[in-house]
């Protein structure tokens, strides 16, 4: 079995765009299939000690559901059912998607609710980006100059995803025990 689990919510189908760009750049047994949270069975996102996890952030600064107007239940619906799991031991990285031009009062805010939710369970959150190079006037996802995890602007910035995912790929690489 593949000791990382890649897990992504998403609405119009870019997060999941990244989750096998991600899956890509490391093709071999060490990482499993990317797999949409809303076909996901909880005993198997549990199952592994390595998660990679991705997600839009949609309205008004929320996680995708139907609670954000999605077409089908994601984040939002998935997180009720795994709040009472313990993540002591298991690392996590976080990935989102935002349009820091079209909502910079809530740019990436889902990360920030991704990283609270699984740092309240006790995982080991890894992958913090800097914020330099976006221009935002607000973001939850922002602490002390650094993204809780990778930012990425499909809308604005798209031309910027393959040298940045790279980039955040290699250094979260150590770890998860991949090869760099």
């Amino acid at each position: 079995m593949a000791k990382i689990g890649l897990f992504f919510g998403t609405d119009t189908g870019n997060t999941r765009k990244i989750a096998k760009m991600i899956k890509k750049g490391f093709d071999d047994e060490l990482m499993a299939k990317p797999l949409n949270v809303n076909r996901t069975e909880v005993d198997d996102f549990l199952s592994y000690d390595y998660l990679i996890l991705g997600t839009p952030t949609l309205a008004e600064g929320l996680l995708p559901g139907l609670g954000a107007d999605c077409q089908a239940e994601s984040w939002e619906e998935f997180l009720p059912q795994i709040e009472d799991a313990d993540f002591t031991g298991k690392t996590v990285a976080i990935y989102g998607l935002g349009d820091q031009v079209g909502y910079p009062h809530e740019f990436v805010n889902a990360i920030y609710f991704l990283h609270e939710f699984f740092q309240d369970r006790g995982a080991k959150l890894v992958g913090r980006w800097p914020v330099d190079g976006y221009e935002y006037d607000i973001s939850l996802a922002e602490d002390d100059g650094e993204f809780l995890g990778l930012v990425l602007d499909q809308d604005n910035q798209a031309g910027q995803t393959d040298e940045r995912l790279a980039a955040w790929l290699k250094l979260i690489a150590g770890d998860f025990g991949l090869p760099v």
